[in-house]
């Protein structure tokens, strides 16, 4: 089938890539020239494993192209829109400044029996505001919400846990719905569920399953505050309470946070929207949500503050990380950034390392210092902080071994992922987020 992919951000480029693996002949369409030259040579503009490889194959079969030219669009049968909705500077709601650009480049070149496919992350009600303009040129508006996990976004396009597919009623609508199990026949034909439901069931699916998971790290996290009065252990809590089945033990590890462009952002636009429509008091809870989130980050600073006798003032401080998350250089509203430059400001000599994401901090935050090896960052370093959970820090750095490379002894564990036994054996000052 031949598609189109408006907007080439993470979103959009991954599920151009996509698609292309899958056999459709794809155009990914987007207004910046440097993403599209990036792309078109095979270079994926930001770190996303199996992304590069998808992109190369795709170029190299002639399946996938990429242009700025909206005009290329013409003739596809499916035009997906996957352009970013990011948090209005001036409030919680989201900016749909992007959505509603795309949709008016895109409508010269619709035909009658055309799909428009939204992805975009959108409040409840958009499609409905959109679809006249879109149905005035003969084609269907769906609302086709996706549910991609930051460095797992390949698997998660082509392999997806679940299809949701929000349409209009009457034959247009399941004619669409048709059209759509057609694209994505590959996870079809293996059984994934494919849910077809209306417009705003499709766009409360994404903002609910994001509230639900921004609630279930912060309920943790929330837990960790109690634990660090009274001597409890979070981590153990998790695993008690994560054995219940209605529970579950994933998204319950107490820490620094949750970050990123999508929960975040995500969880203020779905309260700013509950408050349009009069239901505010709805979701009151997630405003609490975001704000335990937040004070997660201070604690791990007041934790380095303590763990270095009071201050951290010209303190060599070593921060592993500054993605918010692992296997991707995202550091929109990331914690790990946000810890470094908040002891930054207290005066500590912060050095930050990362696999993927130090170009990227280093143009937001050009005050840090910035290297790219673990071991020479962790040279000198009075204190080692945790905050972003790759391999290379979490599963491979030893205690013994970082012995080796300083003098310090004292880590602070913002992620909990360190065995606090096996470090204060090594001789080791061990600070966990929620354990004794």
């Amino acid at each position: 089938m031949r598609l189109s992919v408006i907007g080439c951000g993470y979103l959009g480029a991954v599920h151009a890539a996509a698609m292309a693996s899958i056999g459709h002949d794809v155009v990914g369409i987007d207004v910046d020239p440097r993403k599209i030259e990036s792309l078109s040579r095979g270079e994926a503009p930001f770190y996303e494993p199996e992304l590069q490889e998808l992109l190369a194959a795709g170029i190299e079969s002639g399946r996938l192209r990429f242009t700025t030219d909206v005009a290329a669009a013409s003739g596809s049968s499916v035009h997906f829109i996957g352009v970013g909705t990011p948090q209005q500077k001036d409030g919680y709601a989201a900016d749909l400044t992007y959505v509603n650009a795309a949709v008016d480049a895109l409508l010269p070149y619709l035909r009658p029996g055309d799909i428009v496919a939204g992805k975009s992350t959108v409040p409840v009600g958009t499609a409905a505001e959109l679809a006249p303009r879109i149905e005035a040129t003969g084609a269907t508006l769906v609302w086709n919400p996706e549910f991609l996990r930051e460095g797992w976004a390949v698997q998660d396009t082509i392999d997806p846990d679940r299809l949701v597919v929000g349409v209009p009623g009457g034959d247009a609508g399941t004619e669409a719905a048709d059209l759509l199990r057609e694209v994505y026949h590959p996870a079809v034909a293996k059984g994934t569920p494919f849910i077809v439901t209306d417009w705003a069931t499709a766009e409360l699916v994404k903002v609910a399953a994001n509230a639900f998971l921004a609630t279930k790290i912060s309920f943790i996290n929330a837990m960790a505050e109690i634990a660090e009065v009274t001597g409890a252990d979070v981590t153990q809590l998790a695993d008690a309470i994560g054995h219940d089945v209605r529970i579950g033990r994933r998204f319950l590890g107490a820490g620094i946070g949750f970050g990123g462009g999508c929960l975040p952002k995500d969880i203020r636009a779905f309260s700013a929207r509950a408050e349009e429509l009069g239901r505010g008091e709805s979701v009151a809870f997630l405003r609490e949500v975001d704000a335990i989130n937040l004070r997660r980050r201070e604690r791990a600073v007041d934790l380095v503050i303590d763990a270095l006798g009071g201050s951290v003032f010209k303190k060599n401080v070593t921060v592993l990380g500054a993605a918010f998350k692992p296997y991707s250089d995202d550091i929109r509203d990331s914690p790990a950034l946000d810890v470094a430059v908040r002891l930054h400001g207290l005066g500590a000599w912060v050095t930050i390392t990362d696999p993927a994401a130090i170009e990227n901090a280093q143009r937001l935050h050009p005050q840090l210092n910035y290297v790219a090896d673990r071991d020479e960052a962790l040279r000198a370093a009075d204190a080692i902080v945790l905050v972003t959970e790759w391999d290379e820090y979490r599963r491979e750095l030893t205690p013994e071994h970082a012995s080796t490379l300083t003098t310090g002894r004292v880590v602070v564990d913002g992620r909990n992922g360190w065995d606090a036994a096996a470090w204060r054996a090594a001789g080791w000052s061990y600070y966990g987020m929620g354990r004794p």
